[in-house]
This record gives C-alpha cells, sequence and structure tokens, in this order.
C-alpha cells in the first residue's frame, strides 16, 4: 500500500508540474518574418486549441486560425497561434487576436536589419501532435541579448507554495486535533499500514457519531 500511495502522488505531481509547464506564460526573444491565417482541421489534438473568437460560431470542427512565425537567435524557426482565450482556461481573458496580429505584421523584420521583439506565449509545440503555442503579446526589446525576469511566475507560483503550506498544516493540526483522540494516540498516523478498511470506517464513524452529538447538545 506504501508504494501505491507513493506511485499515485508521483503521478498527482507529473501532472500538476505538467498543467503548470504548459499554462504559465512563457516569453521567447524571435525575430518576426511572416503572420497568416490557416484553415485547420481539429481531431484528437483539439483539446490543445482554444475556442473560436469571441463573437463567433465555435461549432466547427475546422476554422481559419491566425498564425505567427518568427525565427530566434541562433536561427531556430518559432511558430505561434493566434487565438482568443475568451473567458475559459486557461484564464488570459485574451479577446484582441485581431489587434495582436496586427502588431504582430507591423514588427516584421529581415536578417539583414532584424527588429527583435519578445512573444509571450503558454502551451507546447509539438510537430507529433501538430500544436502550436498560443502568444499572448508582442513586444519589442533592445537586442536578442535582453535578459527576461519572469515576474509574473514568480508570483504565480510563490502564491501557489504558500497556499499548499496552509493546507498542508491545516490537514496536520486537523489529524492531530480530531483523528489523533480517535485512535487514543496524537502521534498515530491516519495513513497507518496497520488499519485496515474497516477499522478506518469505524474510527470514521465514531468521528461523525461525535461530531453529530455536539451538534444535539
Amino acid at each position: 500500500m506504501k508504494y501505491v500511495k507513493l506511485l499515485l502522488g508521483v503521478i498527482v505531481a507529473l501532472f500538476v508540474l505538467a498543467m503548470l509547464h504548459y499554462t504559465l506564460p512563457q516569453r521567447d526573444i524571435v525575430r518576426i518574418v511572416n503572420t497568416e491565417i490557416r484553415r485547420m482541421d481539429f481531431g484528437a489534438n483539439a483539446i490543445f486549441w482554444a475556442n473560436a473568437d469571441a463573437g463567433t460560431d465555435g461549432a466547427s470542427v475546422n476554422r481559419d486560425i491566425r498564425f505567427i512565425e518568427a525565427v530566434r537567435p541562433d536561427g531556430r524557426p518559432s511558430v505561434y497561434r493566434n487565438e482568443d482565450t475568451g473567458w475559459g482556461w486557461p484564464p488570459y481573458f485574451k479577446l484582441d487576436s485581431s489587434n495582436l496580429q496586427a502588431r504582430a505584421a507591423d514588427l516584421i523584420s529581415t536578417r539583414s536589419d532584424p527588429e527583435w521583439v519578445v512573444v509571450t506565449h503558454y502551451g507546447w509545440r509539438s510537430q507529433l501532435l501538430t500544436i502550436f503555442p498560443n502568444a499572448t503579446s508582442v513586444r519589442t526589446v533592445a537586442g536578442p541579448d535582453v535578459k527576461i525576469v519572469p515576474w509574473s511566475n514568480i508570483v504565480i507560483l510563490t502564491t501557489l507554495a504558500v497556499l499548499a503550506i496552509v493546507l498542508w498544516r491545516a490537514w496536520v493540526r486537523f489529524r492531530r486535533r480530531v483523528l489523533g483522540p480517535l485512535f487514543g494516540d496524537e502521534d498515530q498516523s491516519w495513513d497507518g499500514v496497520e488499519l485496515g478498511g474497516r477499522q478506518k470506517r469505524a474510527i470514521w464513524r465514531r468521528w461523525m457519531d461525535r461530531r453529530g452529538g455536539n451538534r444535539t447538545r
């Protein structure tokens, strides 16, 4: 049982890390080389695409998608989709894809006369699944060597860490003050492997009965 719980904990941790990596904003310094609109068909990869633009019909299995094509300082290509997120997940509340496409088109530059920009985006790029990160903003920078501090990620991760610590401390207090007396030993763990399913259910019923008795007094 201990190893099963450990495995489940690892799976949950990996899932949470993957969700954070997909959802949190990332920033690339690139040179925009083209913007275009492509007609895309969606299948099993539809979960990695956002909804249709706000105010349009999103029931179709295919639709026109705006793309921003760019090149990194080392010459590697980067392609971003440009879709509204609306009021759904992730909570970027992006409703200005058309304006962003116009700004990106205005920043197109050549190799001989580059104009470097920071593209803020979320999501992953996978050639196998045909998915692209979704650009959320574009701004110019002085050059390709500019250092970018991810302040928004620092604030979000710090807030989540504090929340996790608060919830963990609340659970520890609950075990010590509520479950401890039911065991007759405040240091005994509710998750102890020596307890069977019937014992745990019996302890749980005793606690619920006690709570019910307190309410009737």
